[in-house]
């Protein structure tokens, strides 16, 4: 019997070639134009498969089932136990579909579900491969509250996923601690009263937890009784990250026994003890931070006191040598009460235009040779030329009759230029020696 493919759109047996894809040939319908590849099996497969359908019988789905699942695994033997993901019934449905020409089986509900089973099946994996942290504690030694937990799994890794408090719960020196901890998701694991019966218990517990827990990385032994050493000997011998956990004073000790860090946490604070090393990082660099703080700020008085003179044009007898911050306390002693119009007898003086020039291009020439990556303000440059000359910038200029201030002249002279930077301006020679 023949057996023509029909469109899954809307089952039309129009169709031509139209390609090839995925090495597969191509089919486009000429009713409504959707395209569709062959189907899954060779013709010779197909062919044999319907013609033992004669219309009374049906293949045998275990032969087909054989032949479809066995082509990929040539070396391995197909039995129950590897079919074990899917149901019998599942992949009946899935074959059916496949062998079936009355539908696209790519876009079927059956192949979905086969995709979305291998997804679920990888994600499983990937979660297996993560790995996990977990938390013993030992309540009857050992009280951890919320922000405590919180910490100790920021210590680790890997994320804290499980936790197990273990006490005898009957104990009414615990109070109402295991509802407590039963709110956030502890495990509560009873022992009969008795000494030592709780720490018994973890170690026995622990020794195994592989067992249990297969992807756990990192683990938290939380208690001071120095039996469970022992405990923390058997974990890191399994190959796991170990944390000891105790209590000294109102401090936290965490101990890494894998590599010795030792890590304290502040009970009371809620927060972590720098260590002795990180203290005094700390200091230095608030040291320096405050010290940076305070030139930034004289430098912003100097420059304040400066324009403040220029502005009131007041004359100030200066010692040279002083450096700026030892002249700000004098200068705003004497300014708002009088003026002092004395001059030092070995201060250069100014008798043209062309020496005021000469002396500012030097000023600035020495500056850029000093210190070359500074910005030469106009404050600054006033303030160089009243220590070398012992008379206010804006004095001179009146005095030598160039103009009302220091800045106009600057800003009019062919000699120099201003360009603004931030609420002042930066000064600059055009000409050269």
């Amino acid at each position: 019997m023949n057996h023509k493919m029909k469109c899954p759109r809307c089952e039309s047996t129009l169709y031509r070639k139209n390609g090839r894809r995925n090495d597969k040939q191509n089919y486009l319908c000429k009713n409504c134009g959707k395209q569709f590849l062959e189907p899954a099996f060779p013709r010779s497969l197909e062919g044999e498969l319907l013609a033992n359908n004669n219309g009374h019988t049906k293949v045998s789905i275990a032969k087909t089932a054989e032949v479809s699942l066995g082509k990929d695994l040539p070396q391995e033997k197909i039995s129950e136990e590897n079919l074990s993901p899917f149901s019998l019934t599942f992949a009946e449905e899935l074959l059916q579909t496949i062998v079936s020409s009355d539908s696209d089986w790519l876009e079927s509900a059956v192949f979905s579900k086969l995709i979305l089973k291998i997804q679920q099946s990888n994600e499983i994996k990937s979660k297996l491969e993560t790995g996990i942290s977990l938390l013993l504690l030992d309540v009857e030694n050992l009280k951890i509250d919320i922000n405590s937990e919180l910490f100790l799994a920021s210590v680790c890794e890997y994320p804290l996923q499980v936790k197990i408090a273990f006490a005898n719960w009957r104990n009414p020196s615990i109070g109402k601690q295991d509802i407590e901890l039963y709110n956030r998701s502890y495990q509560l694991v009873h022992v009969p009263g008795g000494k030592d019966s709780a720490d018994a218990k973890m170690i026995a517990f622990g020794a195994c937890i592989l067992r249990y827990y297969p992807t756990v990385k990192e683990i938290l032994v939380c208690s001071g009784d120095g039996i469970l050493i022992h405990l923390c000997n058997e974990l890191q011998n399994q190959g796991l990250i170990v944390y000891w956990v105790r209590r000294q004073g109102q401090n936290l000790h965490i101990q890494n026994r894998n590599t010795g860090k030792l890590t304290d946490y502040s009970l009371p604070m809620a927060t972590e003890v720098p260590s002795f090393e990180k203290v005094v990082d700390t200091i230095q660099d608030l040291i320096k931070a405050e010290q940076e703080s305070i030139n930034e700020r004289l430098n912003s008085l100097v420059a304040v006191a400066t324009l403040f003179q220029e502005r009131c044009e007041i004359e100030i007898k200066h010692n040279p040598k002083l450096p700026e911050s030892e002249k700000i306390i004098p200068f705003l002693n004497n300014s708002l009460t009088e003026s002092i119009p004395q001059e030092q007898e070995n201060c250069q003086k100014i008798s043209s235009g062309k020496t005021l020039d000469e002396l500012l291009f030097k000023i600035i020439q020495d500056i850029q040779i000093n210190s070359p990556n500074t910005k030469l303000s106009v404050s600054k440059l006033g303030s160089e030329l009243q220590k070398i000359t012992g008379e206010s910038p804006n004095s001179i200029i009146k005095k030598l009759k160039l103009g009302s201030t220091f800045s106009k002249y600057l800003k009019s002279s062919p000699t120099f230029t201003l360009k603004a930077s931030g609420s002042e301006y930066e000064v600059m020679a055009l000409l050269s020696e």
